[in-house]
């Protein structure tokens, strides 16, 4: 049940240009993108259309997603930061492209939506996803330095501790701006310790991202 609809979204994001990297491709195509999505709303998990998940938290579109999979490059052997877990779903393509070799944390800091994904990703075979409950903010200093953090919330800015628990030739993605308003998904790369280049992919919508250096 709905194989047919997730490969037609796959087909439709590859033919809308969103998807081109082979690896991130064939983990949409794995990835059962229903399994994440509550019952009341799983017969829209394949419209490219965020959806609400509760808490007043959204899981974003299929497009948005891809994009911001894409411009991190993510790859094989990664280890991963993801700020905001809410379903899960993120998390398990993640998981899917950085292969059993690499490692994916995940903090959330909505206690009942952090179990809500923990479930989702165990009951879909990928309970080595490590989910974290805490302010996503302050990064998660413990297993720092990462590849790559992706923040799935809007920030006024790029929170400080995060762009200071990235590797060297890391990437840092993050929709940076106003609530719901004049936001920017924004890549940052560390060139070293005191040198971050940032570029702006385009204007994108997420929920505000809460914490001691977000939104409080």
């Amino acid at each position: 049940m709905y194989e047919k609809e997730r490969e037609e979204m796959v087909e439709r994001l590859v033919k809308w240009g969103y998807l081109t990297k082979p690896e991130i491709i064939a983990a949409f195509k794995k990835v059962q993108r229903h399994e994440f999505t509550p019952a009341n709303v799983r017969g829209y998990a394949h419209v490219d259309q965020p959806l609400p998940i509760g808490y007043g938290q959204t899981i974003s579109a299929p497009s948005m997603i891809a994009i911001m999979l894409e411009s991190l490059e993510l790859g094989p052997k990664q280890k991963v930061l993801e700020i905001g877990t809410g379903s899960g779903y993120n998390a398990a393509l993640i998981a899917e492209i950085v292969g059993g070799e690499g490692k994916v944390f995940t903090i959330e800091r909505v206690a009942e939506l952090a179990e809500f994904g923990r479930d989702n990703l165990q009951r879909t075979g990928y309970g080595r996803v490590n989910v974290i409950l805490g302010d996503g903010t302050c990064g998660y200093e413990a297993e720092a330095p990462y590849d790559r953090i992706l923040v799935t919330a809007c920030a006024p800015e790029l929170p400080k501790p995060l762009v200071e628990q990235l590797k060297v030739g890391g990437k840092l993605g993050a929709p940076v701006g106003q609530h719901y308003m004049f936001q920017t998904w924004t890549v940052a790369e560390k060139r070293s310790e005191n040198e971050i280049s940032v570029r702006e992919c385009g204007g994108c919508s997420f929920v505000p991202l809460v914490g001691k250096y977000g939104w409080k």
